[in-house]
């Protein structure tokens, strides 16, 4: 049996304070987890439920035609990006292919992965399954002479929710075209991204000056469209890479399943709801926010996306400890990396009565 080096799963550590958050007399508000808990819009509902679901065969990696040219559309209409509907491949939820990229890509022993300083663990845990190493790092300045095979970008952040500048990010893969190296970007929260923020798209000509040569966009409908349950996601960019990925998926049999591609469809054919969910999240990251701050913490970055990236100065477990006394919980920075020892996550994923009693409890903790 081969043994893979994996880190123990992050949230498995926060079980005693779980259940002094539950504890409280008027209930957990859990701020942990960036789970949606907003109802699956009605035209995301009545595609899973309509014709596809009485397909009896099985489905197609790459999905029809209409699945792509629909997700070809939203790419064009919300971040100004055009790409060919064939260069689209769906998938399983982007979590399988944020840990899968790297091997996919030939990633192996002597190369190495760059991740964000502070990511979401499946980018290291991707590197790792790859037998790849990884570095963390916001500066490709900073690198050393290693064979860089993958570098990620993740804007807008989780956790710290920044935007990174579309000139940051055009050196990035300057630089990573210079050596041969693929640039992948999770925007599985762009859409979240107020318009002043002026987040962008890796595939973004100001980004990528035009040529998707060694870049692939990363989404998901899990935030946006409050599909986590469905696990609806595709990556799109470098015609050459996707028509990779769509090979090797071929083979390994990771296929969508054919509800989910008409319902993947529907919500990417669809931007009322996802507006509408965006202005939901502006409003409780103002009421979170202004709590957060009332409790004596400073909230860095956070600017879009799902989350509050916040510090009161001490170790993020005693935060995690002392919010949790008062039925809230949220998730240490030290989750995603050792720059975070400091901080505390701070998802906005909860009703808004829930963020409504955290926005109580907080100043008090």
């Amino acid at each position: 049996m081969v043994k893979i080096d994996l880190p123990d799963f992050p949230w498995d550590s926060l079980a005693e304070d779980t259940k002094l958050a539950k504890a409280h007399p008027g209930g957990i508000v859990d701020l942990s987890v960036g789970t949606p808990v907003d109802p699956v819009p009605d035209v995301v509902r009545s595609a899973l439920t309509g014709p596809a679901a009485d397909v009896p065969g099985y489905p197609t990696t790459h999905g029809p035609d209409s699945l792509r040219e629909a997700i070809a559309g939203a790419m064009a209409r919300r971040f100004g990006v055009t790409v060919d509907p064939v260069a689209v491949v769906p998938t399983i939820g982007l979590k399988e292919t944020v840990a899968w990229l790297p091997t996919m890509l030939g990633a192996g022993a002597g190369d190495t992965v760059v991740i964000p300083e502070l990511a979401y663990p499946t980018y290291e845990v991707g590197a790792r399954l790859a037998g790849a190493d990884f570095v963390r790092s916001d500066s490709t300045i900073a690198l050393g002479p290693q064979r860089v095979a993958l570098v990620w970008l993740n804007s807008p952040s989780n956790p710290t929710g920044r935007v990174l500048p579309a000139e940051h990010m055009r050196k990035v893969v300057e630089w990573a075209r210079e050596r041969g190296a693929v640039v992948a970007s999770d925007e599985c929260y762009l859409s979240l991204a107020p318009a002043e923020q002026r987040a962008v798209s890796v595939l973004h000509p100001d980004v990528c000056g035009g040529s998707h040569e060694g870049l692939l966009a990363l989404h998901s409908m899990s935030k946006t469209s409050n599909m986590a349950g469905y696990r609806a996601s595709f990556v799109t960019g470098d015609p050459a890479l996707v028509a990779s990925l769509l090979e090797l998926r071929k083979h390994i049999g990771m296929m969508v399943p054919r509800p989910v591609q008409a319902a993947l469809a529907a919500a990417t054919s669809d931007d009322a709801h996802v507006t509408a969910q965006a202005e939901i999240y502006v409003r409780r990251r103002a009421t979170l926010r202004a709590a957060v701050e009332a409790a004596g913490m400073r909230v860095d970055h956070s600017e879009a996306g799902l989350y509050l990236w916040a510090t009161a100065g001490e170790d993020s477990r005693l935060t995690v400890h002392r919010l949790a006394k008062q039925g809230v919980l949220v998730a240490p920075g030290e989750f995603y990396g050792p720059a975070g020892t400091q901080h505390v996550r701070v998802a906005l994923t909860a009703s808004d009565e829930r963020i409504a009693a955290a926005a109580e409890r907080l100043p008090a903790a």
